[in-house]
């Protein structure tokens, strides 16, 4: 979901570049998850067009003399008016030398596949500015995500700080807040499902038999093509390339103070292992919650089995978090650090390369592991940092979004 911010922000730059009108962005549907979430299912449309409507033209529904021009009308044909050779990270320059004419000549066209294809670096300001508003001000999330949104920030805020009955919990509501809770939470990103184990080709302590498994589901979904697969577990946690497991994200939270008193909301899918899995980590936070259990299965039922609605959702309240921390590097991660960073909200960054080090020597005492975690972590907790030469305006906003000169 959090890769649409990107695509979605840069379809309008190049619009703006162009001079062109904007199509409300076609939506592929996901090989992994299986989503056929359309862009009005996920995002307010009408609010998207009205903090835009000064800066280009968006239109909801294709004309019907344009119809000729789209995927459902040349079926498996080629489209003349398909533009499918933009390099990754293209110059504005690209597009008006390669898609103008294409304009000119069709009256449309159609820029496909569409992933990175606009530069980060040497763009004029009025479009950095641009996709900085797209991207923290014009996506919006429909209003049932954001209602659900605050219903369980609301109930995660004033939760009982003893646990009731399940029927009763889901039915705090914010007149009782001022008796229960500090109204502080913490949003966790566990990302730490079975594709994200597998790619990584680390070693998560099942033995041969889940070796065997998750090196069979790689050659399965990535016919083998995986990069870490040639390095050993513990060269991949040295440097980093792992994903942290429930269990590591527990003591990195414990050893930077967190406590059992924590309300802690897991944003995660499915997590590879299945409760079994985090049954230390909710130990470590009893007062943990997640999607299912601060909601009805009534209030889940529009999301459910949608990945892009159950991303958004978690999305949604990670940004209303007092702290957002994520397990490891991704899509979600960079959105949510960029979006904080912007809105200036505490997010802490795991030093992955610190970790796969210090979980590495077990002859560690535990005041020696947190005093070296909390020595690593004193530079990655929200602090500004200025984005360099070919990162991503929307990962560190600093200057392009921040600054006015």
């Amino acid at each position: 979901m959090c890769t649409l911010f990107t695509k979605i922000c840069d379809a309008v730059a190049v619009a703006k570049i162009l001079n062109a009108s904007l199509f409300i962005p076609q939506l592929e549907v996901n090989p992994v998850w299986q989503d056929s979430s359309m862009f009005m299912d996920i995002f307010d449309v009408d609010h998207f067009i009205n903090v835009l409507k000064d800066d280009i033209s968006i239109v909801k529904e294709l004309p019907d003399d344009f119809y000729w021009s789209t995927r459902e009308y040349y079926a498996t044909a080629i489209r003349a008016n398909r533009v499918k050779t933009a390099p990754v990270h293209a110059s504005a320059n690209w597009y008006i030398e390669n898609v103008s004419p294409i304009l000119k000549s069709y009256g449309i066209a159609a820029i496909a596949p569409f992933s990175h294809r606009l530069a980060f670096d040497n763009m004029p300001k009025d479009i950095q500015h641009l996709r900085c508003k797209v991207n923290f001000q014009a996506l919006v999330f429909v209003p049932h995500i954001r209602a659900l949104g605050d219903a369980l920030i609301s109930r995660l805020k004033y939760l009982p700080t003893e646990r009731e009955s399940s029927t009763n919990y889901l039915n705090v509501v914010t007149d009782s807040r001022s008796k229960q809770g500090n109204g502080k939470f913490v949003v966790l990103h566990l990302r730490f499902d079975k594709d994200m184990a597998a790619h990584s080709a680390c070693d998560f302590g099942g033995g041969k038999a889940e070796k065997l498994a998750l090196a069979k589901y790689r050659q399965v979904i990535w016919q083998g093509r995986v990069l870490n697969s040639q390095f050993t577990d513990e060269e991949l946690r040295s440097q980093g390339r792992c994903p942290l497991t429930p269990e590591e994200i527990g003591l990195l939270l414990a050893a930077l103070g967190f406590d059992n008193s924590t309300r802690l909301y897991l944003a995660s899918h499915k997590v590879y292992g299945g409760e079994a899995r985090i049954s230390t980590l909710r130990s470590l936070f009893p007062l943990m919650e997640d999607k299912k259990s601060l909601a009805s299965s009534e209030e889940r039922a529009h999301i459910k089995g949608k990945a892009s609605l159950l991303a958004a959702l978690d999305y949604y309240v990670g940004m209303h978090s007092d702290i957002f921390i994520s397990a490891s590097p991704g899509n979600m991660h960079n959105a949510m650090v960029g979006h904080r960073t912007y809105l200036n909200l505490k997010t802490i960054r795991p030093n992955m390369a610190l970790l796969g080090q210090l979980f590495l020597n077990k002859s560690l005492t535990w005041p020696e592991f947190q005093e070296a975690v909390v020595e690593g972590h004193k530079n990655r907790q929200g602090q500004l940092r200025l984005r360099k030469p070919k990162k991503s305006i929307y990962t560190y906003p600093v200057p392009d979004c921040m600054c006015s000169a």
